[in-house]
């Protein structure tokens, strides 16, 4: 069992994995991806993310999906995290803590700042795990998004 970077031939399972994680979040109505999104974005001319997967038996039962940001306050840049999911019947077997090791590596080796994401707050094992790895929230930040219409409409397209 073991994670390795993501290949273009591995579009199909990296869009399966990141729809169960949000079927899992009870987020669906909001996944609006497809496998030529991730084409795209992970793999075209210009990428926007990089994503892993954890394989057993050749078979992939875990994702990983982060990207490079800049902490300006630290001056260096950082890794954020966007998605993790593992298969429920995967979990507990070191998976989640062995993605995050990985990218702090990388992170150490690169002069990154830090590593940064998301948990919702109802996620009580990530967020158990998750200060069992040291992390800490980050108090007096509220996350906020433009999208869809909004957007369109805040960019003065529409």
């Amino acid at each position: 069992m073991a994670w390795r970077d993501a290949a273009i031939g591995d579009v199909d399972e990296v869009f399966r994995l990141v729809r169960g994680l949000a079927e899992y979040e009870k987020h669906l109505a909001e996944f609006h991806a497809t496998p030529d999104d991730f084409r795209t974005w992970l793999f075209g001319e210009r990428p926007a993310a990089q994503a892993m997967l954890a394989e057993l038996g050749g078979r992939a039962v875990g994702v990983c999906v982060w990207y490079r940001t800049f902490a300006s306050f630290l001056g260096r840049p950082a890794i954020w995290i966007e998605d993790v999911f593992i298969e429920p019947a995967h979990r507990r077997q070191g998976l989640g803590s062995a993605v995050f090791r990985l990218l702090a590596a990388r992170a150490v080796e690169e002069g990154c700042a830090a590593l940064e994401w998301n948990v919702l707050d109802w996620n009580a094992p990530a967020i158990a795990a998750y200060r069992a790895m040291g992390a800490v929230p980050r108090e007096e930040w509220t996350d906020q998004r433009v999208s869809g219409q909004a957007l369109i409409r805040l960019a003065g397209k529409g």
